[in-house]
């Protein structure tokens, strides 16, 4: 049975919050602008960063200079000022509870202090203490009358997100907790419940009424947690539940074209053009897409290798099933570089096989473009490989039976169910990342695809040789390189030019590009960055791959896309501005040939202590999916590269998925039970669930973005 709600308290939560007292229109519209609060319920779910213990009242006597925030009362004694400038001064406040006597300093607001509080009068201070001329100091404290404290009361104070635009207006962390009190005393209905009692009973949850009171005012530790756990249980659940009704609506809905043989096409390429023998995890994808593209249910797949893995050949084999089948295949990349260079592998691949790939991208143009539409419409053509042209209305196909999507991040859902719409059922998609993607990320990014991983690199290969080397040791880096291409290798050297629009860096690739040629005057060095030609680009590249010249000074455009077997060396300059998927993306590079590679990561002395863990990450290991779990720790799943393009458009309050993965795997087994007992979302049991989500679906979060 569904449980019978009081919904006094939600009501109230749509009212305007310039009608709560202490706001007004003026605050309301900083609080629109900064967090977006324009409601009750918007600041009820502004959830605190941190809590701090209040509960505790020290001593003077027993304050050191060592210790977190903490609490004092006592009297002010005097107070002291010191001149530091034109129109500057340090106000001193001495400060006694009868064990001792500590500062409490102002750089900035002294004038207000000393007018606001009294000498003699009882006061709480809060803050961090730090010791200055051997007495304890707290600088800009916090400091509440005493006889309006309730001292063994006030359990876990909340700290809230602010910025200087709320703070020149007295929006201070302070003033929201302040704000948040009021609408709390108000909300005196409990608030609607949104998860059904089979689950917060198995599951061990508080209600939701409680939770989010809880949330701004907990009284220990424990309860904090408590509340913690619910909410951000109830926001990964519901992701979850809408990624897992979307993909099993999916199956039901679409059927998939049946591929029922394995034919001449993909049998002669495996006996008699194979590059190199299979290894078992290729082997094992195979079967997995090979069943599931013979099970009359659209495959929808994510194949998941590090750099050099082998995914290119699997995703060749997977095109010609559905070649041998009748249908023709495409393969889509994210840039022209990346799609010349499938084009480039699959036809060596290939070799002398009667199958005829074609390139589409935006630089083809006239009568090369007019042909290549004309003989996808005829059949003609069997695989096509391009950019985001692919997608354009004017492409069309005779039979599209197979897509595979490479760089997936690169592409938003969007752009991928477009290619739905050029055959008459959509066709089996195969998505393919070479950033790897910790599992509960795939969960909630990728939840609608089944996931295969190549985890294990062709034989031969040897692991990259990775180190940090500052930048003061240049002379020897430099005669490094010039040993290794002696034996007749190739180097690439990266400068970080992230965003193609910032100048200084241009500025410094051009000027290094210089340097570098006078360093290594012996060589012919190639250059190549994002805003230069795609023609010119090419050229360079060309002579790069041909062994024309010897070093290839580049950017990130480099990142994805060149197979240069022989190039053993990367050098990544100014290191500390990547991220750590970027640096191993980059350093994929090397190591694709059967020679020892390797890796330079140079950086400035001074780092700070994240960029050093990051450093230190990339020295230690070659594994791409350890790499990525130490990536969302570090940086989280926002800042994730593409992110924001592929599935995580929506704003987590509260969960974060770096750190929640057991709570994103109970959310997503929850959501599954469900889906299996309900795939029609009709049962009365989970009436409660289908209308939460309707109204969800309905509020700011980006749901499209992830289904």
């Amino acid at each position: 049975m569904t449980p019978t709600v009081s919904t006094g308290g939600e009501m109230m939560l749509s009212t305007d919050i310039k009608f709560l007292p202490g706001v007004g229109p003026a605050r309301k519209k900083i609080l629109a602008s900064e967090l977006g609060i324009e409601t009750f319920g918007d600041l009820l779910m502004t959830f605190p960063y941190k809590h701090v213990d209040r509960s505790r009242v020290y001593t003077v006597r027993e304050l050191t200079g060592d210790m977190p925030f903490v609490q004092t009362c006592g009297r002010i004694l005097s107070f002291e000022t010191f001149e530091m400038g034109p129109r500057k001064q340090r106000v001193v406040a001495h400060f006694s509870d009868g064990t001792g006597i500590m500062d409490l300093t102002w750089f900035n607001g002294g004038k207000y202090a000393k007018e606001h509080y009294k000498i003699g009068k009882d006061y709480v201070v809060f803050g961090r203490p730090t010791v200055f001329n051997g007495r304890v100091n707290v600088v800009h404290p916090d400091i509440d009358d005493a006889s309006e404290m309730e001292l063994s009361a006030m359990g876990m104070q909340p700290y809230y997100s602010t910025t200087e635009k709320m703070k020149k207006s007295g929006l201070t962390s302070r003033t929201m907790e302040k704000l948040t009190k009021t609408l709390l005393e108000r909300l005196n209905a409990p608030l609607k419940e949104t998860l059904p009692p089979f689950i917060t009973g198995r599951l061990h949850l508080m209600s939701r009424d409680k939770a989010l009171r809880i949330i701004h005012y907990p009284q220990n530790t424990k309860e904090l947690e408590n509340a913690r756990v619910r909410l951000k249980f109830e926001e990964l659940f519901y992701v979850q539940l809408n990624i897992v009704r979307y993909a099993s609506d999916h199956r039901r809905k679409y059927r998939g074209y049946v591929f029922s043989h394995i034919g001449e096409h993909f049998n002669s390429f495996f006996h008699h053009h194979l590059p190199f023998r299979l290894t078992e995890a290729q082997k094992r994808v195979i079967r997995e897409i090979r069943k599931d593209v013979g099970s009359g249910a659209q495959m929808n797949r994510l194949l998941q290798g590090d750099v050099g893995s082998g995914k290119t050949l699997v995703a060749l084999m997977s095109m010609l099933i559905a070649l041998d089948n009748g249908f023709q295949a495409c393969i889509m990349a994210p840039t022209e570089i990346l799609a010349e260079q499938h084009l480039a592998t699959i036809r060596s691949f290939l070799g002398d096989m009667p199958i005829r790939t074609e390139l589409l991208t935006g630089v083809v143009k006239g009568n090369k473009r007019k042909e290549i539409l004309g003989d996808l419409l005829t059949g003609n053509i069997h695989i096509l490989v391009g950019t985001h042209a692919v997608i354009e209305d004017t492409v069309q196909f005779a039979r599209l039976g197979m897509v595979v999507v490479d760089e997936q991040h690169r592409f938003g859902v969007a752009q991928r169910a477009r290619l739905w719409a050029k055959s008459q059922q959509p066709p089996h998609v195969l998505v393919m990342t070479a950033t790897p993607i910790p599992r509960t990320l795939a969960m909630t990014l990728y939840g609608d695809l089944d996931v295969s991983v190549i985890d294990e690199l062709p034989p031969g290969r040897k692991p990259i040789s990775t180190s940090h080397v500052f930048d003061s040791h240049m002379t020897s880096l430099y005669d490094g390189i010039r040993r290794q291409i002696r034996q007749g290798r190739q180097a690439y050297i990266v400068f970080p030019l992230i965003e193609e629009s910032e100048k200084s860096d241009l500025k410094n690739l051009e000027e290094g590009f210089l340097v570098l040629q006078e360093v290594f005057p012996e060589f012919r060095l190639s250059k190549v960055h994002g805003r230069m030609k795609p023609r010119e680009k090419e050229e360079e590249m060309q002579r790069f791959v041909a062994g024309e010249t010897q070093i290839l000074v580049a950017t990130t455009v480099i990142e994805v896309g060149v197979n240069v077997p022989n190039a053993s060396v990367m050098v990544i300059l100014d290191a500390q501005r990547f991220g750590l998927s970027q640096l191993h993306q980059l350093r994929g590079r090397v190591g694709r040939g059967a020679d020892q590679s390797f890796c330079i990561l140079v950086t400035p002395y001074k780092l700070s202590e994240d960029t050093r863990k990051r450093i230190d990450i990339m020295c230690d290991t070659n594994d791409g999916f350890r790499i990525a779990e130490a990536d969302l720790k570090l940086r989280g799943p926002g800042d994730l590269e593409g992110t924001q393009q592929s599935g995580m458009a929506f704003d987590l309050r509260i969960a974060d998925i770096a750190r929640d993965g057991q709570l994103v795997q109970m959310a997503r087994d929850e959501a599954q039970r469900i889906i299996e007992d309900d795939p029609e979302c009709k049962k009365q049991t989970y009436s409660m669930l289908w209308e939460r989500l309707k109204e969800l679906r309905k509020s700011d979060i980006n749901w499209s973005a992830i289904s």
